[in-house]
C-alpha cells in the first residue's frame, strides 16, 4: 500500500538531507545552484555553506513492511515556491514540518499551511551540531502549534533519527483517523 508523507519546512532546514538519508531507492531532487539574488533573499547567513537549493521537489521512498510503503515528497522550503504545495500534499496521510530553532521564523509558513489543510503534522526540531537551541516547550510555544501537535527532536543526517520522525507522523496520522472515525459513529 502506497503512503504518502510531505517533509515540508523553510529554507535550508534540511528537507532534503532527510529524504535523502532514508530512501531506499536513489533521491529525485531538483537542486539548483544557489545565484547571489538567491543568497540575499533566502538569509543563507545561519547555512553558509548552503550553496544549492530545492526548487520544485525530492522524492524517496522507503518499505516499512511487507504491506506499506512511504513515499515521501519533500517541498522547497521558499515561500516563492509555496504555490506547488498544494500539488505536493494532495493525497498525503501527514507531514513532518523540519524546523531550524536557529531560524523559527523560517517554518512559520509550513505549520500556517497545514493547520489550514487539516493534515496531521508533526514538527521535527532538527539537532544542528547535535544542539537544542530552545526547549521544546518554547518552541511550541513560539510556534502556537496546539498541544496535540507532537514535537519531537531529531538528525536529518542519521537514518534512524529520519525513521523515527517519520514513524511520529504516521502514529500521528493514525490518531487523526481513528479520531475521526470515531467521531462519525
Amino acid at each position: 500500500m502506497p503512503v504518502k508523507i510531505v517533509i515540508a519546512g523553510g529554507f535550508g532546514v534540511g528537507k532534503t538531507t532527510a529524504v535523502a538519508r532514508i530512501s531506499e531507492t536513489p533521491l529525485l531532487t531538483t537542486e539548483a545552484a544557489m545565484t547571489e539574488v538567491a543568497a540575499a533573499i533566502d538569509r543563507t547567513g545561519e547555512v553558509p555553506a548552503k550553496t544549492t537549493t530545492t526548487v520544485a521537489l525530492d522524492f524517496g521512498s522507503i518499505t516499512i513492511d511487507e504491506d506499506i510503503r512511504l513515499y515521501l515528497f519533500g517541498t522547497p522550503g521558499q515561500d516563492r515556491f509555496g504555490f506547488m504545495w498544494r500539488d505536493l500534499t494532495e493525497g498525503a496521510i501527514g507531514a513532518l514540518v523540519i524546523v531550524d530553532t536557529r531560524r523559527l521564523d523560517e517554518c512559520y509558513p509550513a505549520v500556517d499551511y497545514f493547520e489550514q489543510a487539516g493534515l496531521p503534522f508533526v514538527i521535527g526540531v532538527n539537532l544542528f551540531d547535535g544542539r537544542l537551541e530552545h526547549h521544546l516547550q518554547d518552541v511550541r510555544w513560539a510556534l502556537a502549534v496546539a498541544d496535540d501537535v507532537p514535537i519531537v527532536t531529531f538528525d536529518a543526517r542519521q537514518r534512524r533519527s529520519v525513521r523515527d520522525a517519520l514513524i511520529a507522523v504516521l502514529q500521528r496520522a493514525i490518531e487523526r483517523s481513528v479520531g475521526r472515525q470515531a467521531a462519525q459513529r
